[in-house]
């Protein structure tokens, strides 16, 4: 499978997958994804990494976050993250060998609406896979925490949140989200939407072409490609700028092709 790329530009929120070696279901366990978020939790601790949610499943991860002004952070934060759990799984299953897939991928989410588009969508993802029939079955999403059920080890980094989505009341955002994912699981909008995890930059016409601009040389032959949603999805018109096809596509060879596509989001 050819390398992930992974962009950057300063101060921008950036949508992290990451996926197991061979795309194997090595997070199947509980505790290995709690092992994960509590190394999240030391990345936040260690680097200020700041975290606007996230979500794991049996083999990979999403995450939204931003630099918090350094260019270290984010890089920093995913060795510790990675570099631990893979670690710690492979001396307890006595097991040799790469646990994540060498690179992950980095895509910019513009601020405000497409940010809170691109929550809903990494937090619905168990719900697309048919594990869970709503997000708050599942532990392991920002959900849970931004509702409130998580007491200890928060991870979010509220004021960060509500500053990118232009809102002042902690409760009326989680009342505001709350409605939101039910309005979206109300008309079935699951659809795999790939820009989220394949596309270089989400969001306005503007947005994406000032990433553009500002990526220079990196983003030279990629194509802005404006993106509109079906009729009743609940998926709005956005651009995106696109990454390379062959530089993120899938290889499913015969060790992978039971690997449905609920599995690939």
């Amino acid at each position: 499978m050819p390398r992930a790329n992974r962009h950057y530009v300063p101060g921008l929120i950036w949508h992290i997958t990451h996926r197991c070696h061979k795309r194997e279901f090595l997070l199947k366990f509980a505790r290995d994804r709690r092992r994960w978020l509590y190394w999240l939790y030391e990345a936040k601790k260690r680097y200020g990494l700041v975290v606007l949610g996230y979500t794991l499943t049996s083999n990979h991860i999403h995450l939204l976050v931003q630099d918090g002004s350094c260019r270290a952070t984010i890089p920093a934060s995913m060795d510790l993250i990675a570099g631990r759990t893979g670690q710690q799984y492979n001396q307890r299953k006595k097991r040799r060998g790469a646990f994540w897939e060498d690179r992950y991928h980095s895509t910019a989410i513009e601020s405000g609406s497409h940010l809170v588009r691109c929550m809903i969508y990494i937090d619905l993802n168990m719900v697309r896979a048919g594990r869970v029939g709503h997000p708050g079955e599942w532990p392991f999403c920002g959900y849970n925490e931004i509702l409130g059920s998580r007491q200890r080890y928060n991870i979010i980094h509220w004021p960060s949140l509500l500053l990118h989505l232009g809102m002042k009341d902690r409760e009326e955002f989680r009342r505001s989200y709350k409605e939101w994912v039910e309005d979206r699981l109300n008309m079935r909008g699951l659809a795999r939407e790939s820009e989220w995890t394949e596309g270089v930059a989400v969001g306005s016409k503007d947005f994406v072409g000032r990433t553009a601009s500002a990526l220079g040389i990196r983003a030279q032959g990629r194509a802005i490609e404006k993106v509109v949603g079906e009729p009743g999805s609940g998926r709005t018109t956005t651009w995106v700028l696109a990454e390379d096809r062959m530089t993120y596509s899938c290889n499913m060879d015969h060790k992978n092709k039971f690997l449905g596509p609920k599995n690939r989001g």
